[in-house]
């Protein structure tokens, strides 16, 4: 492969996300391999150009996409990974395939959440389970919503990656009239500002079930990036500490949770609105059809809070609704008494 280019690409994963991630590379020129796991979805994709459960408006040309349920033989075919599987669902799909065909790959991460039992981030279950080379890795970070990219509505992707070339090679492939890029080298913090932001959007939902108004939510959405951003500064202190400190305070961070919390698009604000009006978790994710990250995050990174000894009393406030059945209404009480 030309180390000028990121050569063949292919998505693992097709659900709203890894659908707009295939739009954005086929509309920029790549044709791309894509695995998708539904043999209806591979059918429609070929006779009708598009995706039947996701973002049904966006239509690919001919000849721009290779659809398939062979993930071992598109994994052959590939240089370059798009992993765009939710991640309550990433280890199932790791695991269908020996991790030296992972460790071969360029790994584009558009990932968010942490992956179940393990409580990692997606590159570091890639490091400490298959020894993988973390300069081979970049992740995608909004604030971007699937919904919008399918309209072609002006939106903003951050690539964080520790190789300057490689992540610049991916910010330039998906770049466009409307995709706006920027890079940086803040793998960690990244990921887990996506994260926390869902869980923080679930608790949106929820707010607003429970008729808070724009008031109360302006101030939960200032304490809640309160929250996120001491969580990043102590992770970035306590484990990854480098002369270059991250600037929080950009889209990747603020922005991506303000338009989670704020957007009538989230999923996980979605989700948090059916738990307010008293739903139970698997009712509103059978209504939904589609994964609201936030949920299997809460209990996540109650593991890692602990094992990192950083507090975020918020996003627990959050998982004691979702997993240890505290009443919503008394659970927002509670979250009341901790904003300023």
């Amino acid at each position: 492969m030309n180390q000028n280019t990121l050569g063949q690409i292919g998505i693992v994963g097709n659900g709203s996300w890894g659908t707009a991630l295939a739009k954005i590379l086929t509309d920029n020129g790549h044709t791309i391999n894509w695995w998708v796991r539904n043999q209806e979805a591979i059918n429609q994709l070929l006779t009708r150009f598009h995706n039947p459960h996701y973002l049904t408006s966006v239509r690919f040309s001919p000849g721009t996409f290779r659809p398939t349920s062979g993930l071992k033989t598109m994994l052959q075919e590939c240089d370059t990974i798009v992993f765009a599987v939710p991640s309550a669902y990433a280890l199932e799909v790791l695991e269908q395939a020996d991790s030296t065909i992972w460790c071969s790959k360029n790994i584009i991460s558009a990932t968010k959440g942490v992956l179940p039992e393990s409580n990692l981030l997606l590159n570091d279950y890639l490091t400490s389970k298959f020894n993988y080379q973390l300069s081979k890795y970049v992740s995608i970070m909004g604030p971007c919503h699937a919904e919008e990219v399918a309209e072609e509505r002006l939106s903003y992707l951050t690539f964080s990656g520790l190789d300057d070339q490689l992540t610049a090679l991916a910010a330039k492939a998906f770049g466009n009239s409307y995709i706006s890029t920027t890079c940086n080298h803040d793998i960690w913090g990244a990921q887990f500002a996506a994260v926390l932001k869902n869980i923080f959007a679930v608790g949106a939902g929820i707010a607003r079930a429970l008729d808070y108004g724009d008031n109360f939510l302006s101030v939960y959405i200032t304490n809640c990036y309160r929250e996120m951003y001491h969580f990043l500064q102590d992770h970035f202190t306590k484990v990854h500490p480098s002369n270059e400190h991250p600037d929080f305070h950009t889209s990747a961070y603020l922005g991506d949770l303000l338009v989670t919390c704020y957007s009538m698009h989230s999923r996980n604000r979605t989700f948090g609105a059916m738990i307010g009006k008293g739903y139970t978790v698997k009712a509103a994710m059978l209504e939904m059809n589609m994964v609201a990250e936030g949920y299997y995050a809460s209990r996540g990174m109650q593991s890692v809070s602990k094992e990192l000894s950083i507090a975020i009393p918020i996003a627990t406030i959050i998982y004691l609704i979702l997993w240890e059945n505290l009443n919503p209404a008394e659970g927002f009480k509670r979250i009341e008494q901790l904003l300023s």
